[in-house]
């Protein structure tokens, strides 16, 4: 199940190749970082939306200014106490620029989703049995400040108690 940053649950548009599969002409596809680095010259003209699935243990400078050639980039969470994607996205959001979809996939959990928004992602692939059973959406709205500058360029708490102090010296 696919869940985006604003609560809703959506149907994936995307389907993930394997690395033998050939996709269809227009297809919207996510294919392996081994395959783009395979065949990279293969994926130039191509035409309908690409993206890529990335591994969390690739740095993002290793690849960083090709990132903007992909509509998607799906970052992996293998586990709960791997939070390498964090990084991957921050970096991609902030240092290579990358506008396009970032999403979270693999181990997603309800409680990480703000964090997550916070640092770039825009959507997360959410298992549909955990999906129905917790109420993931309002993760979105469990808090509303914040003291770290991040991604989402949500005002921090510093800021706000500055423009309270500047307009009461006015």
């Amino acid at each position: 199940m696919l869940l985006d940053r604003n609560g809703s649950f959506r149907p994936d548009p995307w389907r993930h190749l394997a690395d033998d599969e050939v996709p269809a002409s227009g297809e919207a596809v996510t294919i392996t970082f081994k395959r783009w680095q395979a065949e990279p010259e293969h994926w130039v003209d191509r035409t309908g939306p690409l993206g890529l699935r990335l591994p969390n243990d690739v740095p993002p400078a290793s690849f960083g200014p090709a990132a903007t050639r992909f509509a998607l980039i799906v970052l992996n969470f293998p586990r709960f106490i791997d939070g390498r994607a964090y990084t991957q996205a921050r970096l991609l959001r902030g240092r290579f620029g990358f506008k396009g979809e970032l999403r979270a996939g693999g181990n997603v959990l309800r409680d990480q989703l703000l964090f997550m928004v916070r640092c770039g992602f825009d959507s997360f692939e959410v298992d549909a049995e955990r999906a129905r059973a917790e109420d993931w959406p309002q993760a979105f709205r469990e808090f509303d400040q914040f003291y770290q500058p991040a991604a989402d360029h949500r005002e921090t708490i510093l800021r706000q108690r500055l423009r309270g102090w500047q307009a009461a010296a006015e």
